[in-house]
């Protein structure tokens, strides 16, 4: 097997645990609005996609879908990065890469200045050495044109190089665009991921035999 020489990330849900701010916000625009909410159904729902949830509450509740979604745009961002960690190992599987020669990359559909403001809050941006966004002009995940602009800009090698997310979109990103494949999470049904860690604990370690060997003195860097 080939070693493995860079890390494409989701960032939402994979390289930080966005979700329980996400479901706040999505329970404190429903309270606006005259709702009320604790069903865990939410958390399920946002895990497909955001207009997905989005959609899908407003027909549940009978709402107009565009003041639920200014609604819910509002209560997010007045949360905050801070109450929106990175997952546990998280820096340790990213410092890992960079020592060892390796490079870390993020595609999101997650906005620049959103997915920016993370990764400062959080002292990842070194890591990294550049980021698609939803911004750039590209079709969503799993539509894999995204990772192929990013592949083709750096020179990354798909048979050494890994995508890594929380949802099956990402696995079927990382897959078209020829990328071995990383799930976080609980593992859907008939998954075509490669790799299931439940923690980044456990790619940590199964990258510690699998990174490349030390190539250059890449520690990453904001783009």
């Amino acid at each position: 097997m080939e070693p493995i020489a860079d890390l494409i990330w989701d960032a939402g849900g994979t390289l930080f645990d966005t979700y329980p701010a996400i479901v706040a916000a999505c329970r404190a625009a429903l309270k606006e609005l005259g709702h009320e909410s604790t069903d865990p159904w939410l958390m399920g729902l946002f895990r497909e996609t955001t207009a997905y949830a989005l959609r899908t509450v407003a027909e549940t509740f009978g709402l107009d879908r565009e003041e639920l979604t200014t609604t819910y745009k509002k209560a997010y961002a007045a949360l905050g990065p801070e109450v929106q960690p990175p997952f546990p190992y998280v820096r340790e599987v990213c410092a890992l890469m960079c020592r060892s020669g390796g490079r870390n990359f993020i595609v999101t559909h997650r906005a620049r200045a959103s997915l920016e403001a993370l990764l400062r809050t959080h002292e990842l941006t070194d890591y990294f050495v550049d980021w698609i966004t939803k911004e750039d002009p590209y079709p969503r995940k799993p539509d894999p044109t995204s990772l192929l602009a990013l592949m083709g800009r750096h020179g990354v090698d798909a048979y050494r190089s890994m995508a890594v997310g929380d949802r099956e979109l990402d696995v079927l990103a990382g897959k078209r665009a020829g990328l071995r494949t990383c799930f976080f999470g609980q593992v859907p049904e008939n998954s075509e991921a490669d790799l299931t860690v439940t923690s980044f604990d456990q790619l940590l370690c199964w990258l510690q035999a699998r990174v490349v060997p030390y190539r250059s003195q890449n520690t990453g860097g904001s783009i």
